[in-house]
């Protein structure tokens, strides 16, 4: 093997940066001279950018692991071992892991070998066996889920390519572990966009409309959830990035190491008023129904003109309450607590402050949400197809909230 291997990082397709792995294991990014250079250039990530607003251009080396950045691009828990397995990359080389997967990341960016070789160089220590039928594209997140195609004709089914790249909507698979998660988050999502948050387009569909899931990923029950993807549109990639990655958290510690009024305030900072009080609108409607799972991996700001970040579309929404029982606590802390039912106007207040946004702001978008909760959920959940046991859940669930009921008493 070489001393040293080289991917090339391109951003909307144009080369910005390296990633360098050495033989001793570790792994150095560079930016490219012409993109430090370039005073109208496309924004990679938040995180490379220093507290004045300059890009930073010199980092520190990371061993077996890659930088934060590019470790949330790649897929993590069960997805991360079946598409390891696929490619025969050793799991924990996130770099050669990285080789395999990057045609088809998150958002406008892509990684490839400099050489031009589809196939990592020998590497005992990665283990790395190349296999032609390998799906190429990543996902990041934990849960089974596909790159796919929609097929032609009204209301057609989804083909998942054989490369696994290109496509423009993503399918969730049932879970194995718990039913119904697809309808559940249908539903949420749902209830979500009628409430006027920014969701995708979402759609149920059977399995058996799915062409094309790979051998080896169990013997599933259910319909799968098909999402499309925001981060691709006719002319191409659009760029986006977690909170993980802005805040150069790695994947192992996306519940531990930020919390919801840090978000608030790169929002306030970065983002406009109409971001701030979507933000606000979509945390107090996860507490409402119970979704104990929005980590930062599953908050993103996207870049429409390739430089200025905005909210990215929701995604994720799901009651989790339901599977884990007498497990009411956020994902993060809201601002003191994580505890769902002590989300509260103080709590909130504290949070802008904290957040150095508008206390007006926060606390009139609450309002308004728990109205429009309201409003929604008892005109659509008998409407919508998930489980009599989430419905239940999510209705024992919301009078416990401290800001519902100083809402609506």
């Amino acid at each position: 093997m070489p001393k040293i291997t080289v991917l090339d990082v391109r951003l909307y397709d144009e080369p910005v940066a390296t990633l360098t792995n050495l033989q001793d294991g570790r792994t150095i990014f560079a930016f490219n001279d012409a993109y430090i250079e370039d005073e109208t250039r496309p924004t990679l990530s938040l995180s490379y950018k220093d507290p004045f607003g300059a890009l930073i251009t010199k980092f520190r080396p990371y061993n077996i692991v890659v930088p934060p950045f590019f470790s949330n691009l790649l897929p993590e828990g069960p997805l991360r071992r079946y598409l390891a397995d696929r490619a025969g990359v050793k799991q924990t080389r996130e770099f050669f892991l990285l080789w395999m997967l990057g045609r088809d990341l998150p958002g406008a960016v892509t990684v490839h070998p400099s050489e031009g070789d589809d196939t990592p160089p020998d590497d005992e220590q990665a283990g790395i066996e190349a296999r032609p039928n390998a799906l190429r594209f990543s996902l990041a997140g934990v849960q089974l889920k596909f790159s796919a195609f929609k097929n032609g004709g009204r209301g057609g089914g989804l083909t998942i390519p054989t490369e696994g790249t290109g496509g423009s909507w993503i399918v969730k698979l049932p879970s194995q572990q718990y039913s119904g998660v697809p309808e559940n988050e249908f539903a949420m999502m749902t209830i979500a966009r009628m409430m006027g948050i920014d969701v995708p387009e979402t759609q149920l569909v059977d399995l058996d409309a799915v062409g094309g899931l790979p051998h080896g990923v169990g013997e599933l029950h259910g319909q799968a959830l098909a999402v499309k993807r925001f981060d691709r549109t006719p002319d191409g990639a659009i760029h986006i990035e977690d909170f993980a990655q802005i805040f150069a958290v790695f994947p192992d510690d996306k519940y531990r190491k930020g919390n919801y009024r840090m978000i608030a305030r790169v929002l306030g900072i970065e983002t406009s008023s109409a971001d701030v009080a979507e933000f606000i609108r979509r945390l107090v409607f996860n507490t409402l129904i119970g979704n104990g799972d929005m980590h930062l991996k599953n908050w993103s700001l996207i870049y429409p003109d390739r430089r200025t970040p905005a909210l990215s579309p929701a995604y994720d929404l799901l009651s989790t309450i339901p599977y884990m029982e007498g497990e009411d606590r956020a994902a993060l802390n809201f601002s003191r607590t994580k505890n769902m039912a002590a989300l509260s106007k103080d709590e909130l207040a504290h949070l802008a402050a904290k957040a150095e946004v508008s206390e007006k702001l926060v606390l009139d978008t609450a309002r308004e949400t728990v109205d429009r909760f309201r409003a929604v959920w008892d005109a659509e959940k008998d409407n919508l197809p998930m489980a009599e046991k989430v419905r239940e859940t999510i209705d024992a669930h919301v009078p416990t909230i401290e800001l519902y009921r100083e809402f609506t008493q």
